[in-house]
């Protein structure tokens, strides 16, 4: 006969629900930022009329998958991806439907959907997490560290800071990304003070080390802004304004982080991070369970899974607008060259460029997820 203790078998699963249900958040999660991109090309192959052979959530072997009209829609077992079939998408077709057939501006915004739609939700998620937020950063100083030393280099209490060594400064969250790019610790400022536009040369900062590298610290606080009410039939709401002033907000910062996406790729492109520093989807679920196991509080742990959210999918929709062939960008790119020369390009030799980028596309991934689990384990 055998016993078991129900309190360790309890504490057990305690245990192995506290370790699996971060990456079950961040898988769902990661499935939304994939489903919202797939289902943009999905809508307007629709609404264009192009016949859709297959929409599918997942890559691999199908889990479940069942036929509406013309279309299957499937669930596949890696949780990795996803794709709209569509037919004539890759090759000539006769059918009517095909996508082939649809005149140029009508496949310009079917393949660009996917992407404008995860920029969208992108700017969404940060409206979300900065209506989360007590106060909302803004671009101003409002004080320094104690022992700050930019201060001693000219700048000021109240200037607001439109520029860091010449890069446009679009919200808070500018600020502190194109700080930690520079490489030593002097920077050159373009800041708003009393109304003029004053360059400060060489303001020093300090450094800090994070693994292994030397980074400038930020010794200032910015202002924050409070949230406004008014009072309408006996109860305090938001007021009009302060809406406003998220909505403007939440597409500012939007745009630093599409300006950190494209200053970490040129990065990138220039030497100054290697693969390690590059994440593919094994890594980005990992770094959303990690980020949604953090915090006291459920609300502290729901704000950083969606700040990481928000980042991922403008990530996704400015990687996927590059002009690299396989990518919806490189596809732009060839639709874009036909509505100029007003002829298309052979479909041949279309076929063959994004042939070689998918696979050069795929090798890069294989290298990223190598890497991905090599960090994760």
């Amino acid at each position: 006969m055998f016993s078991i203790n129900t309190l360790n078998v309890a504490e057990t699963i305690s245990n192995v629900w506290g370790v699996v249900w971060p990456y079950l958040v961040a898988i769902l999660l990661f499935g939304v930022i994939i489903a919202i991109h797939e289902f943009g090309h999905f809508f307007f192959a629709k609404l264009f009329k192009v016949k859709v052979n297959e929409f599918a959530l997942g890559m691999g072997p199908v889990l479940f998958k069942k036929k509406i009209g013309e279309t299957q829609y499937a669930l596949r077992l890696f949780p990795i991806g996803g794709f709209v079939s569509m037919e004539g998408e890759d090759t000539e077709s006769d059918d009517e439907g095909a996508f082939n057939k649809k005149k140029p501006y009508q496949r310009f915004i079917i393949v660009a959907a996917g992407a404008i739609l995860n920029l969208i939700l992108g700017v969404i998620v940060v409206a979300v997490c900065l209506s989360m937020q007590p106060l909302v950063g803004s671009r101003s100083v409002h004080s320094f560290h104690e022992k700050a030393t930019s201060c001693n280099y000219g700048l000021q209490a109240n200037d607001e800071i439109i520029k860091i060594n010449g890069t446009h400064i679009y919200s808070s969250r500018g600020i502190g990304f194109n700080m930690v790019r520079d490489t030593d610790n002097k920077l050159d400022l373009t800041v708003i003070r009393d109304g003029k536009t004053i360059e400060l040369k060489d303001v020093e900062f300090k450094q800090f080390e994070f693994e292994g590298r030397q980074y400038i610290e930020q010794d200032f606080y910015v202002i924050g802004e409070a949230p406004e009410y008014v009072t309408l039939f006996g109860k305090q709401i938001v007021s009009p304004s302060w809406v406003l002033n998220i909505a403007k907000t939440s597409i500012l910062d939007s745009a630093s982080i599409v300006q950190m996406v494209r200053l970490s790729l040129v990065d990138l492109c220039t030497g100054k991070y290697g693969m390690k520093d590059v994440s593919g989807p094994i890594g980005t679920i990992s770094a959303i369970a990690d980020s949604t196991a953090q915090g006291p509080t459920a609300k502290d742990k729901l704000f950083t899974a969606l700040t990481l959210l928000s980042f991922i999918t403008i990530n996704v929709g400015v990687f996927n607008l590059l002009p690299v062939p396989a990518l919806d960008g490189g596809r732009l790119f060839f639709i874009l060259i036909e509505m100029i020369r007003r002829k298309p390009i052979d479909p041949k030799k279309e076929g063959i460029i994004h042939t070689v980028g998918l696979v050069l596309l795929l090798l890069f991934m294989a290298i990223v997820s190598v890497s991905d689990i090599i960090k994760v384990f």
